[in-house]
């Protein structure tokens, strides 16, 4: 199913749409312009009416399907309402006027952000946040926006977003979707023709075959695949661990901002596989109240637990493992992805080697949750920043949104929009 112009087509209008975007966008852009204030109005009414249970009938079985708790739902709402949307605005900037400069003559080079004029979303398939939000971000920058569907958004987007431009039709002519498989490469590449900006959500893959899409001249804004991570002190309390354990479990380690492992404060293994078994009595205990991981995901965790248990213990790797969870522990303090699905790897990473361990991951890594001392905290949020880290938080609120927030280290509007000046 196709999206454009506020209404729904076939598939089989693909080439016929497709075809047409260049010269639709540019009458578009030269007529045609988007208050953000009236993006944000259709996006609150259109939170209200999801958190109303309006969009049940998609949205709830995409939920179940995906495992996407009612919370993180509610966040994700909330990042659509007035106030979270205006205050990004606020934040980022938007198309706002920036302060003129004045030129040695006298007169003024008067300065504005501008749109890039038609982006082109690449979603990803791990559906950490709806592709949706993508596109709206793009609405409040000003620009067209065509949205390339994941396979696993299973009409959750194209629902919102059909919903958006219903409530607000001056959007009807910025907003296109379509649900064009991965390997039709000619309707990629005439898509990414048409953009000045091609966004992509997802890992080196995805990045590197938008490059081989888009033109020389077109932008490449990535949002890439990231690992992120808890470090601990070894007395780390309880409640923090058991908090990291439930955040570990409602996530199943699938958004970027879930943890895959923990970093020990130390060089002894003794201590790291002594906070390995706390943490996974924690774990084992909160996977009992948690709602189970997808089978297929569940079942690829196992068998890489299950092969990791067979191997011999080499240089003090060792494998717990019970009731669908696990924890491995292993002396190197290599970053990696963990087997998934409540399974984590803890290392050891003295404090005075975070940079020079980390540095190496630096284009990878996103949030670091930390279990310390609150007198500690400052040090290690420095240490870990300068390595790379974009984003250090508590253990348990690794995953938590808030309006404002930057993506991986950067503001989507200005990621968006370019400055122009004029004299």
């Amino acid at each position: 199913m196709i999206l454009a112009h506020g209404g729904l087509y076939p598939d089989s209008e693909l080439s016929r749409l497709r075809d047409a975007l260049p010269e639709e966008c540019a009458a578009t852009i030269a007529v045609q312009s988007i208050d953000a204030e009236c993006v944000i109005d259709a996006c609150d009414l259109l939170a209200r009416r999801a958190a109303q249970g309006a969009y049940d009938e998609t949205l709830r079985p995409f939920l179940r399907e995906y495992h996407i708790s009612a919370e993180h739902f509610e966040d994700a709402l909330t990042l659509l309402r007035r106030e979270s949307l205006s205050q990004k605005l606020a934040v980022e900037g938007g198309t706002d006027a920036l302060p003129p400069l004045r030129c040695a003559d006298g007169s003024r080079v008067q300065r504005m952000r501008r749109p890039l004029g038609v982006l082109l979303h690449i979603a990803a398939g791990n559906v950490d946040g709806l592709p949706a939000y993508s596109v709206i971000e793009g609405l409040l920058a000003g620009n067209i926006n065509l949205l390339k569907l994941p396979s696993a958004d299973r009409g959750a987007s194209i629902l919102l977003l059909r919903e958006l431009v219903t409530i607000e039709p001056r959007l009807r002519d910025f907003v296109y979707v379509f649900d064009v498989p991965s390997n039709d490469a000619a309707s990629l590449a005439a898509l990414a023709r048409a953009a000045d900006g091609v966004v992509v959500w997802g890992g080196d893959e995805a990045v590197r075959a938008a490059r081989g899409l888009a033109q020389p001249d077109t932008k490449i804004i990535s949002w890439g695949h990231k690992l992120s991570f808890a470090y601990a002190e070894p007395d780390a309390p309880d409640d923090e661990l058991r908090a990291l354990a439930r955040h570990v479990c409602e996530t199943r380690q699938l958004l970027c901002s879930s943890c895959q492992g923990i970093f020990c404060d130390t060089e002894e293994m003794n201590t790291v596989n002594a906070l390995a078994e706390r943490f996974f009595a924690l774990l084992r205990e909160e996977n009992a109240r948690a709602q189970s991981a997808p089978l297929p995901l569940r079942a690829k965790a196992a068998l890489q637990m299950y092969c990791g248990q067979l191997e011999p213990p080499a240089g003090g790797r060792r494998v717990l493992r019970a009731d669908g969870v696990g924890v491995i522990t292993a002396p190197d303090s290599r970053l990696e992805l963990s087997p998934l699905a409540g399974n984590c790897w803890v290392k050891p990473l003295p404090r005075a080697r975070i940079v020079a361990e980390l540095k190496p991951y630096k284009g990878y890594l996103q949030t670091a949750g930390l279990l310390c001392g609150r007198r500690d905290r400052p040090a290690l949020s420095e240490a870990l920043t300068r390595a790379g880290v974009v984003r250090v938080t508590r253990a348990h609120t690794m995953s938590r949104t808030l309006p404002g927030e930057a993506h991986d280290g950067a503001y989507a509007l200005h990621e968006y929009t370019r400055v122009v000046e004029w004299e």
